[in-house]
C-alpha cells in the first residue's frame, strides 16, 4: 500500500510541476493561480495543498530540484585538469539541451530570476574552478572575474537554447565557443 501511495504522491507532484512549467511558458508567477495549476495538473486544491504551500513553493522546488539534479550530473563526471573546464561546460550544456524547454522556461522573463543566480553559482563552482588556478590575482579580482565570465557564458546558454538547440551549435561546439571567449576574451577576434 505505501508502494503505490509514493507512486501517486509522485505522479501527483511531477503534474503539477509540468503544468506549472507550461504556465510560466505563457505568463509570469504572479499571474498564475493555484486554482488554474489544479485544474491543468487535474488535480484537487486540496491535494495540492497537501505538498506545496501556494505556486511560489512549487516553483522553489522545481528550481531546487534541478540545481540538486544539476549538482549531481556534473559530480558524476571527472575529467584531467587540462581539458576540465571544456568537458565540464559541454556536459552542463549537454544536461540543459535535454531539458531545454524547462531551461527556455525558467529563464524566460516570466521565470524567477533566482533561478538564474542559481544556474550562475552552479556554473560558478564547476566552471571556473580551473580557469582560475595558478592565476596571480587576488581573491575579490577573482571574484570579479569569475562573475564576469560566468554571467557572459549564462547570456550565452539562454540565446542557445531560446531557439531549437539542434539547428545551432551542438553542446560540443557551445562548449569550445564558451571556454574560447571566456579564455580569449576579444583577442579572439583578431
Amino acid at each position: 500500500m505505501s508502494k503505490k501511495l509514493d507512486r501517486r504522491k509522485k505522479y501527483t507532484r511531477k503534474v503539477l510541476k509540468e503544468s506549472l512549467v507550461t504556465l510560466l511558458s505563457q505568463k509570469t508567477i504572479s499571474k498564475i493561480t493555484v486554482k488554474e495549476l489544479c485544474e491543468m495538473a487535474d488535480v484537487n486544491r486540496s491535494t495540492f495543498y497537501t505538498h506545496y504551500s501556494d505556486q511560489y513553493d512549487l516553483l522553489e522546488k522545481i528550481e531546487e530540484e534541478i540545481a540538486e539534479d544539476m549538482n549531481q550530473y556534473l559530480s558524476s563526471y571527472s575529467f584531467n585538469v587540462e581539458e576540465e573546464s571544456l568537458q565540464m561546460t559541454e556536459k552542463l550544456l549537454e544536461y540543459i539541451k535535454d531539458r531545454q524547454f524547462m531551461f527556455q522556461t525558467l529563464l524566460n522573463e516570466n521565470g524567477d530570476p533566482t533561478f538564474e543566480v542559481r544556474l550562475r553559482t552552479i556554473a560558478q563552482r564547476f566552471m571556473i574552478n580551473n580557469w582560475l588556478e595558478g592565476q596571480q590575482l587576488k581573491e575579490v579580482d577573482m571574484t570579479y572575474l569569475s562573475t564576469f565570465v560566468v554571467s557572459g557564458a549564462v547570456h550565452v546558454i539562454k540565446e542557445w537554447i531560446e531557439y531549437d538547440v539542434d539547428v545551432k551549435q551542438s553542446p560540443k561546439e557551445m562548449a569550445e565557443l564558451i571556454n574560447k571567449f571566456a579564455n580569449e576574451g576579444l583577442s579572439c577576434l583578431e
